[in-house]
């Protein structure tokens, strides 16, 4: 490696066993990044590399998945051209972000981010509650489907910097909006 980074085989073993329990996770529920980042870390890769290649790893999965889910995103045309951009941009952001962050301020943020998203997960319902009621005091039909664009546009940042936790911050983000399963 450049670094000048030996693996041993038990390292290969490692991120491949790493790898297969991920894939595993990620296409039951999601949130395999949760055991490739922390073994990526334990075999010795820096955390900013560690990121990257979890997340990168993770794109044949989402390209599957998207190709799973063909038909449902077939109805969803008109949103899908709402969001995209969002995401595109905020990955982007996120990416650029993560390019100029020091291996160790990265590190030091890292437990943080996994309780924004946990956190996330944890209060989206009372949250949208909470924003419904509010919002139907003013408009009979409930939170405005526009939101979701800088709701989006925060999660594709994060995803953008970490990749990790992803689908929940995701998820949230549109669990708080949107009334679609």
């Amino acid at each position: 490696m450049a670094d000048g980074l030996q693996l041993d085989w038990t390292a290969y073993l490692l991120a491949m066993l790493a790898a297969l329990a991920a894939g595993a996770i990620n296409a039951l529920a999601g949130g395999g990044t949760l055991i490739t980042f922390p073994t990526l870390l334990a075999i010795g890769i820096p955390p900013v590399a560690a990121n990257i290649t979890s997340t990168v790893a993770l794109c044949p999965g989402y390209f599957g998945a998207t190709l799973a889910q063909l038909g449902d995103i077939r109805n969803q045309t008109q949103r899908l051209w709402l969001v995209l951009p969002a995401a595109v941009i905020g990955g982007v952001l996120g990416g650029v972000l993560l390019l100029h962050t020091t291996e160790k301020l990265f590190q030091s943020l890292v437990p943080f981010l996994i309780l924004l998203a946990s956190l996330l997960l944890a209060i989206q319902a009372p949250v949208r509650a909470w924003l419904n009621q509010r919002l139907q005091a003013h408009a009979a039909q409930g939170i405005p489907a526009f939101w979701v664009i800088p709701l989006l546009l925060l999660a594709a940042v994060y995803g953008g910097y970490f990749g990790a936790g992803l689908s929940v911050v995701v998820l949230a983000a549109l669990a708080l909006v949107l009334d679609d399963s």
